[in-house]
């Protein structure tokens, strides 16, 4: 089944058409910045453009930076606080002409890793973590997603996590390789306090660079780079949208 997946990001918003039996990208990706300020109408326009662009008129499966329940907004962090309780399914079905089944990144990157990627072959707790603009966080038991779990707002030091364990954190305080795996290690030890986890997923795009601050960590899991890499969002944004079909 092809499916169009489309990944907000803080930064960018990314799509490709998926193949969601082989969990592959079908030609290339394609991108476009994520406005500032991020709110509904612009963001809906990217999107829309990215509709476009494919020529698309099937089935497009989307992941977003927030928490999202049966197509509404919970909240946006790294956006803005207009979309708290949008229906974004129908606001983008509206704009594009298309059916969408919108799902939190986080959650679509997990579903992508635990079917096609690092953890295909996981039994008990996985938890994966994309560290990005912000931390992105999914929890599964044998399996199945326990789905908005934003683990990345877990307090540290009276602060949410990610203003000190994400990506943009690194490069915001210009911490070295070392000095920013002490507080990402910092943040998974709470995690391992908090759920027990059998596997720690690392995603978003610093994965690629795992050599640098995978070895320094110290928690006692084991913890591997995501395999889809910055895939991954675009990957499982298309299969939550094929399994939510295939749902009714």
């Amino acid at each position: 089944m092809q499916v169009l997946g489309i990944d907000i990001g803080g930064s960018g918003i990314k799509a490709a058409v998926v193949d969601t039996v082989r969990g592959e990208m079908i030609g290339e990706r394609f991108r476009l910045d994520t406005p500032s300020p991020a709110s509904p109408e612009p963001v809906t326009e990217v999107i829309t453009a990215a509709v476009r662009h494919f020529e698309w008129n099937g089935l497009v499966g989307c992941g977003f930076p927030g928490p999202v329940k049966h197509g509404v907004v919970r909240g946006a962090a790294n956006l803005t606080d207009e979309w708290a309780k949008r229906d974004v399914d129908a606001m983008f079905e509206a704009a594009t002409g298309c059916e969408f089944f919108v799902a939190n990144d986080a959650d679509a990157a997990g579903l992508a890793e635990m079917r096609f990627g690092a953890g295909r072959d996981a039994t008990g707790v996985t938890f994966l973590a994309t560290l990005g603009t912000g931390i992105g966080t999914a929890v599964f038991l044998d399996g199945g997603l326990l789905a908005n779990t934003e683990l990345g707002h877990l307090e540290i030091d009276g602060k949410d996590a990610e203003k000190s364990a994400s990506a943009r954190a690194r490069e915001k305080h210009a911490m070295s390789w070392k000095q920013w795996a002490a507080k990402v290690d910092r943040y998974l030890h709470k995690i391992c306090d908090y759920l027990s986890p059998d596997l720690i997923i690392i995603g978003g795009g610093v994965s690629k660079r795992h050599e640098k601050f995978l070895p320094l960590l110290t928690v006692d899991v084991r913890v591997v780079p995501a395999e889809l890499r910055n895939r991954a969002g675009i990957v499982g944004a298309a299969l939550h949208a094929a399994e939510a079909m295939e749902r009714g």
